[in-house]
């Protein structure tokens, strides 16, 4: 069977993902949403960084593209800034009858728990009205940290504590507003930015530790969130900005998922700027890994390196737009409503193989 899809977006994410829709045989792109007349009416190899024509030209006209009635929208527009907006797209997709599988707002990859009901019922109201299913993810919240640890945990004779981390060097992630207006970098220490905000990174991540939790059908009491910034000690350029020398440059934050006074599961990210930075905090793997350990019996760490073209980063944003193109068929055939990881079938790389 093959599935009419629309690309939404061709951004940091949208064009990784436009270019796996393309080479996907069961997938079909019938069409694609840019937000500005600059990529309008270029050819979607043209803007995957593709040779070959595919005939099918960029529009900023939404409701054309919606009302090309397809099988699956898959939604890559940024939503850290536009997180309302963000959720009437997806719901204004769901009535009209179209399964959407995106990689944001991130805190819908498992809601409960984090949002409140008169949040998340109208999302799957607009689900049910129109017979759709939605379902977020990509690699962090994603697969790294639902999929991978709860495959380890299948191999638990007891399980004390579960931590999922992102070990990552951003100096190569090219996305200034990420980097220096939500995640704060090159900003005085003592200026909190919009990710490290009361609650905001239990939002965000909250999800990760309450999906575990389900899965593994522990009960918690309470999710916490704890950050430490570190600054530059020299001069550092990254995305075309300088950051200044005490200024922030290495950022940790952990959310935990805490039942009887412990850490039962947690989420963490450490972020440099620079590998030399902040030295004393958990090194990765290579470049930048994504680091999953179950505590128990037995002990398990697994560490997943990941590289596109040498860069650690874009290999992020591969796997992140791939995982969403991989499940467009399972998501069209699931039930109407928001879905979760644990919701979906194994979706593989079918019919990738060169």
């Amino acid at each position: 069977m093959t599935y009419r899809v629309v690309q939404w977006s061709t951004g940091n994410v949208g064009r990784w993902s436009l270019r796996s829709i393309i080479a996907r045989p069961e997938l079909e792109l019938v069409g694609v949403w840019v937000s500005g007349s600059a990529k309008a009416g270029k050819d979607a190899a043209e803007l995957a960084g593709l040779d070959t024509p595919t005939g099918v030209l960029a529009s900023t006209d939404a409701q054309a593209l919606i009302a090309l009635q397809p099988d699956c929208i898959v939604h890559t527009a940024m939503a850290d800034d536009r997180l309302m907006e963000a959720v009437e797209d997806l719901k204004m997709f769901l009535r009209a009858g179209i399964n959407v599988v995106s990689s944001s707002p991130v805190f819908l990859q498992f809601p409960y728990g984090t949002l409140p009901s008169e949040a998340i019922d109208p999302i799957v109201e607009a689900a049910e009205a129109g017979g759709a299913s939605l379902w977020v993810n990509g690699i962090d919240p994603g697969w790294a940290n639902d999929w991978l640890p709860l495959l380890l945990t299948s191999g638990s004779e007891r399980i004390d504590r579960v931590v999922c981390s992102e070990l990552m060097d951003y100096s190569t992630y090219d996305n200034p507003k990420v980097l220096f207006e939500i995640m704060g970098f090159g900003s005085e220490l003592d200026e909190l930015p919009l990710l490290l905000q009361p609650g905001v990174l239990t939002l965000a991540w909250g999800s990760v530790v309450r999906q575990l939790a389900a899965a593994l059908d522990v009960e918690l009491d309470s999710v916490t969130q704890d950050f430490e910034r570190l600054p530059a000690i020299e001069p550092l350029e990254v995305a075309g900005r300088k950051i200044a020398p005490g200024t922030a440059a290495a950022l940790r934050f952990r959310v935990s998922g805490i039942r009887s006074g412990r850490e039962v599961f947690a989420l963490e990210h450490i972020t440099r700027l620079h590998p030399d930075l902040a030295p004393d905090w958990p090194q990765p793997a290579g470049k930048g890994c994504y680091r999953v350990e179950v505590e128990g019996e037995p002990d398990y760490q697994l560490d997943l390196q990941l590289y596109s073209g040498g860069d650690h980063a874009r290999a992020g944003l591969v796997g992140t737009a791939a995982r969403l193109v991989s499940a467009v068929p399972a998501v069209v055939r699931a039930r109407p409503g928001l879905l979760t990881a644990v919701d979906l079938p194994l979706t593989t790389g079918r019919g990738l193989v060169s």
